[in-house]
């Protein structure tokens, strides 16, 4: 039997008389559920042990629908990668029961669509803005919401606690502390707030949004191959995972099968790009703790990875390498050989860096036992990637669900043992080393053929047929005039970014542009718990912590 089918039964005994609708779109398993029974039904996927992740929750605004919104969860199966969306529509005022009452990790995605869209959940232990600052009036994502329209603010909120406390109301022996967003370590985008007895952190808390642009509402103004150089912008420390991730998640709903010169080139800049935004993890959190060789030891390494992207297209951070279909271009002839020879100076780098960093004892001192998390509060917080993996669990989506390949290439997932700072570290060293395993092996056996489907209501014909030939040229004035235009439905995908799972929730309503993109940045749900991890710990721990989350902020505010 097939999931839904499975869970049809199980919850048709569950739930009498329940109203729930099953839905298969583009491959994705949906339930939709009233607002009554969403707790109830959360609680139910998540006890019998099938769905142990609630990866994302957000909105979507229906203003035509007698009930606007729509309030879709993410759950996931960490066992055997199973997936689960349920959406829930809600009228404008309409509060629904709040999942931070089964997932923690369902507390700063509910105040994102409380913030953006006016979603209001009851239970939730702090409802306020979360993106926008807390001066701005309305909600930004609804579809009446006026794109052009900004609103500046001007002043500062005072520093608060996760409690209610304020600066003021603190006891007699705290001291209130700011750390960012004007400072080093916090680089400018981050706002952390602790009240300290003695060296110790009593209270802490964070303020994110100071780089957030409203990615999403652009999307919703723009035709589809012109969001991928928006996507740059997100983790732009590894700007061609986003674009593929992107046209990854509209190549599904479009049914298109790219060709496996394009899957290999992806391969290849995506595992360079997880190298690259590694080395600027480690290197800007060892940096931060004053271990200035490291940093620019590795950057060395970085720039040499830019240089290959610069031979692709031009451009070093933010590529836009990537389109809907496959790929801008096919790379220069010598271009393979050249990534071969820049991870043999990779590899060298990083045994560098093991002899600087590894068994150095300030290091090991300032990271080990530093900020411990075990798996299962790992999962609860929603937290993939690196920082699950150094707890101890094996899950990278490269293995678990295969795409473009991966299950074909020869790797290894590391992984550590107490999920603290200096395992985290560890386990992206051994990323590092697994990258270029997997570069090396696809840069040597790169299939020929395409660089991209031929599909001439997806991709630009060539040049040459453009100015060649009258159905060239046709084709791209009815591309460019009418744009890319999927099918009407909604569809999410995901990939292991070098953060984590970096996911896209389209909607599609059969436009140029789409109705909805939402995006599951790892970020987000990685940096929920900083808080509680600072707590009880030393001051000078906050720096080493913040560095280890890998913190960017055009992912984390979007």
């Amino acid at each position: 039997m097939s999931l839904l089918e499975d869970l049809k039964s199980d919850l048709a005994s569950r739930f009498p008389n329940n109203k729930f609708q099953f839905q298969s779109t583009f491959g994705n398993d949906v339930i939709i559920s009233p607002a009554e029974n969403i707790l109830p039904l959360l609680r139910h996927l998540k006890s019998i042990a099938k769905f142990d992740f609630l990866l994302d929750v957000c909105g979507v605004d229906y203003p035509d629908r007698a009930q606007r919104f729509e309030i879709v969860y993410h759950l996931f199966s960490s066992r055997d990668g199973s997936r689960l969306r349920i959406r829930c529509p809600v009228s404008e005022g309409e509060a629904v029961e709040s999942a931070t009452q089964v997932w923690k990790s369902a507390n700063w995605f509910e105040r994102e669509a409380y913030d953006l869209y006016g979603i209001l959940f009851k239970g939730h232990p702090n409802l306020r803005r979360i993106l926008c600052h807390h001066k701005f009036e309305g909600h930004a994502l609804r579809k009446d919401y006026d794109p052009n329209f900004q609103q500046h603010c001007n002043t500062v909120q005072p520093i608060e606690f996760e409690d209610g406390t304020r600066e003021p109301d603190l006891e007699e022996n705290l001291v209130p502390l700011n750390i960012g967003p004007s400072h080093p370590a916090t680089h400018g985008t981050l706002r952390i707030m602790a009240a300290l007895d003695g060296e110790k952190v009593a209270k802490a808390n964070v303020e994110i949004g100071f780089l957030h642009r409203c990615f999403e509402k652009m999307a919703e103004t723009h035709p589809y191959n012109q969001v991928i150089p928006y996507t740059d912008r997100l983790n732009y420390c590894s700007a061609p995972i986003n674009n593929v991730a992107y046209c990854k998640t509209v190549e599904k709903i479009l049914g298109l099968q790219i060709p496996p010169r394009a899957q290999a080139i992806r391969v290849i800049l995506m595992e360079l790009s997880r190298i690259i935004d590694h080395i600027v993890c480690i290197g800007a959190n060892a940096v931060d703790l004053g271990a200035l060789t490291t940093f620019f030891h590795l950057f060395t390494f970085r720039e040499m990875v830019y240089t290959l992207f610069e031979k692709l297209c031009g451009a070093r951070l933010t590529v836009s390498l990537t389109r809907i279909g496959g790929m801008v271009q096919d790379p220069p002839a010598s271009w393979f050989n050249d990534v071969l020879e820049t991870c043999k100076a990779i590899r060298k780098g990083v045994d560098e860096l093991d002899i600087l960093l590894t068994g150095n004892k300030i290091w090991i001192k300032r990271t080990q036992n530093v900020g411990k998390i075990t798996p299962e509060e790992a999962i609860e917080w929603g937290i993939t990637g690196p920082m699950l993996r150094a707890t101890g669990l094996s899950l990278d989506l490269r293995k678990l669900t295969p795409y473009y390949g991966y299950d074909s290439i020869d790797f290894d997932v590391p992984v550590g043992t107490s999920g603290d700072v200096y395992d985290r570290y560890l386990v992206r060293v051994a990323e590092m080393r697994q990258s270029l395993r997997i570069v090396e092996q696809v840069a040597k056996n790169v299939p020929g053929g395409d660089y991209t489907v031929r599909e001439k209501t997806v991709v630009l014909p060539e040049k040459k047929d453009v100015y060649g030939n009258i159905e060239g040229l046709m084709n791209h004035f009815m591309l460019v005039m009418h744009g890319l235009r999927p099918p009407s439905g909604e569809i999410y995908d995901s990939l292991e970014a070098a953060n984590g799972e970096l996911g896209f929730y389209l909607v599609s309503d059969g436009s140029a542009a789409p109705y909805r993109l939402k995006v599951r940045p790892p970020c987000f749900a990685n940096y929920q718990n900083f808080s509680e991890q600072i707590t009880g710990g030393l001051v000078a721990d906050v720096i080493a912590l913040v560095g280890s989350v890998n913190v960017i902020a055009g992912e984390l505010d979007r």
